[in-house]
């Protein structure tokens, strides 16, 4: 006997469309989670060194170890910072361009570090609670759809849409108001001036205004944030009244800002850009920084490494202007004569792991076999400072390999590899290391690390899927 299934009647066009839409709307809830991963990391050791030094009275002031929270710079060109779990503060690079100083950056930071104190995370309580209500009444409209009732499934449904939006942005909001509160008391109990804070609200209401975007309270009840003239004016309030009010922002803190803001433009914007907004008549540090970047992206080598040359003449012991100059070498394929600036600037930093890591990348580029046992000394040095640098890593194995030393190449390899999240070959390569290092060793053991935790990513995949 064949059974036969119920016939359902497709929903009206407009009823599907919202049903789209809503589906639209849940993937966002679900998408909030891990904002960090679709969008790449840039790292730079005078950009991290800043940022660290801007973060860490505030740290300690929210009641937090400076070495248990980074400062992560998204390359992403819209104003925005998030925190999404952990100790994690993440500021894109759009809001450095924007921000006019040190001072507001760090009231930025503040505010993010409000959330983590107050356990705010992306896609939290607010977004679970509007996740249920929405799915529910995505079920309760299907099925009145498929009952026929067109018009009172898309009533629920977008009853339930107007539902889950209110809660969720509500919850935000809340949110938001909590994290400015706290960031006002740490930038207080660290005697740093609410002004920047206070200024970088300014620009997001000179940008509302720009883009036409409504201070109504309805509007307010449409978005995550509170509306920013709101902000300004309760923070104000504060501020005016704190102590530190009148305090002048670190001038060292906002000269280092201003060449990393520099820097940053120029790495990142197209060289004709760089040049008109830093032109030659300029011949200020932060300038001259652009400059550089923008040349040697135009492959215009001589003029960048004028640029360079300027900079170190300044401040012949500058660790940054020493590392800008052998990377222009190295980049025009010149490694050898990139190796006296590199290593210089290695010194300086005490093996700063990002520097020492394109130092070691020069040494090894130079095809030179007598500089490949200095090349593993820097490496090594660089990787016991910061594990999670897979081009050191990588580096690292090609020394490895070039020496013999098969087995930990294979496990350079599989560290850089677990990094990157190729667990297949991290896995692989870790295998490979394991079975040919000595057992019991250190590296044999963390060949062990590595493959137990690449097992347990593709095991964590396989459940998911």
């Amino acid at each position: 006997m064949i059974a036969h299934l119920p016939r359902i009647t497709m929903p009206p066009l407009a009823l599907r469309r919202v049903v789209a839409r809503f589906v639209a709307l849940l993937l966002a809830f679900s998408l909030t989670a891990q904002p960090a991963m679709a969008q790449s990391i840039l790292r730079d050791a005078e950009t991290e060194a800043l940022l660290r030094d801007l973060a860490d009275p505030l740290v300690e002031a929210a009641g937090l170890r400076p070495g248990n929270v980074d400062v992560v710079l998204v390359n992403d060109p819209s104003i925005n910072a998030f925190v999404a779990g952990g100790q994690v503060v993440y500021l894109h690079s759009g809001l450095i361009n924007a921000a006019d100083s040190a001072n507001e950056v760090q009231g930025v930071i503040a505010h993010e570090l409000g959330h983590i104190t107050g356990g705010h995370v992306i896609n939290t309580d607010g977004a679970s609670a509007a996740q249920t209500i929405s799915i529910l009444s995505l079920l309760i409209g299907v099925a009145m759809a498929a009952a026929g009732g067109g018009d009172a499934a898309m009533g629920a449904i977008m009853a339930g849409q107007r539902a889950a939006m209110g809660k969720y942005l509500a919850f935000n909001r809340t949110q938001e108001s909590s994290a400015d509160a706290a960031g006002a008391q740490f930038l207080s109990d660290a005697g740093i001036t609410g002004k920047g804070s206070l200024e970088f609200f300014g620009k997001l209401l000179n940008q509302e205004y720009r883009y036409s975007r409504s201070q109504s309270e309805e509007a307010g009840f449409n978005r995550t944030h509170p509306l920013s003239g709101d902000r300004i004016a309760r923070l104000r309030e504060v501020y005016e009244k704190d102590p530190a009010w009148n305090t002048p922002p670190d001038p060292q803190l906002q000269a280092r800002f201003e060449r990393v803001r520099a820097k940053l433009y120029g790495y990142l914007a197209e060289p004709a850009r760089t040049l008109k907004a830093y032109p030659v008549t300029r011949t200020d540090i932060p300038a001259r920084y652009a400059r550089a970047y923008a040349y040697h992206k135009d492959a215009r080598i001589d003029q960048a490494l004028a640029e360079t040359d300027a900079l170190i003449a300044s401040d012949p012991d500058n660790p940054y202007f020493l590392e800008l100059r052998g990377q222009v070498l190295l980049e025009s394929g010149r490694p050898d004569e990139a190796l006296p600036a590199l290593r210089r600037a290695t010194e300086l930093t005490q093996n700063e792991p990002l520097i020492a890591s394109l130092f070691g990348h020069a040494l090894i580029a130079t095809e030179d076999r007598s500089h490949y046992d200095e090349a593993e000394s820097v490496l090594r040095a660089a990787v016991a400072k910061d594990r999670r640098n897979p081009f050191a890593w990588y580096q690292l194995g090609l020394v490895y390999a070039a020496k013999g030393d098969m087995p930990r190449a294979h496990l350079a390899s599989a560290e850089q590899q677990v990094m990157q999240r190729q667990y297949i070959e991290a896995l692989r390569s870790a295998q490979l290391a394991e079975s040919a290092l000595p057992e019991g060793s250190a590296d044999w053991l963390r060949a062990q690390d590595v493959r137990m935790q690449a097992q347990a990513a593709l095991e964590a995949a396989r459940e998911d899927s």
